[in-house]
């Protein structure tokens, strides 16, 4: 019956990403009674699957980059052959088991997962296209909150709040007394966990000498530089390219 398996053949070719989001996780603030609009225990939540995607997974992502329900994984190399189906299922199902443990949870969560091919340079423009996400993500919670906060039901806010450009939702809170460019930036930027080889001083028994040895370690950046600057762009080019 293997020949009836209809995609389970259909291979992609790194560079790729892989995105996960989460299914329907509106309903987890009020089930874990998370703070709004935002909560640090849910990001340091979706902070550890992403380190346990990077570093235990076995899927192997150069990096994960996660803002909101959100989690984007770059890769170089791609296991299990390039082959979709099992690369969305694998990254999809271990997210949502992470995220369960971290939560100390009872109840199945869920991500779906897609594909995104790239190169290098469509790799960068891809990450500052997140980030745009991440800011006005970013700036609709906050707003929508305000209007929550002042009587407004959920519906009736987020059609309030639909087109509006995000210098008028600036302003919105402005004159609300909160100052968005001063919120921590992680809210604002996302976050990245990413892998860094670093040099490490260790002593060598056999010959009786201190030797420099490279390890790679697991780094999670919560200070993230704007993408979309010139600065970012070095960034993501050092990351990306490993210039």
């Amino acid at each position: 019956m293997d020949n009836s398996e209809i995609f389970s053949k259909l291979a992609t070719i790194p560079p790729v990403f892989v995105r996960l989001d989460g299914r329907a996780f509106h309903g987890l603030t009020r089930k874990y009674g998370f703070a709004k609009p935002f909560d640090d225990r849910f990001c340091e939540a979706m902070v550890g699957v992403s380190v346990a995607l990077v570093a235990e997974s076995g899927l192997a992502p150069i990096f994960a980059y996660t803002f909101s329900d959100e989690i984007s994984l770059y890769f170089n190399d791609l296991p299990f052959s390039g082959r979709v189906e099992k690369i969305d299922s694998v990254a999809s199902s271990y997210a949502a088991s992470a995220l369960t443990l971290a939560l100390e949870g009872n109840e199945p969560l869920a991500f779906d997962s897609r594909i995104v091919q790239t190169t290098p340079e469509s790799a960068i423009v891809y990450m500052t296209g997140r980030q745009d996400e991440a800011w006005r993500n970013h700036l609709n919670a906050y707003c929508q909150q305000a209007l929550i906060t002042e009587g407004m039901d959920g519906t009736m806010a987020a059609k309030q709040l639909k087109g509006v450009p995000a210098k008028d939702l600036h302003e919105m809170m402005h004159v609300r007394g909160v100052n968005l460019a001063k919120t921590p930036a992680w809210q604002r930027r996302g976050v990245l966990v990413h892998k860094k080889e670093v040099q490490k001083e260790g002593y060598n028994p056999i010959t009786n000498k201190n030797v420099t040895v490279t390890r790679s370690m697991i780094m999670t950046d919560r200070d993230l530089p704007l993408f979309s600057t010139p600065q970012g762009q070095l960034f993501l080019k050092n990351l990306i390219c490993g210039l």
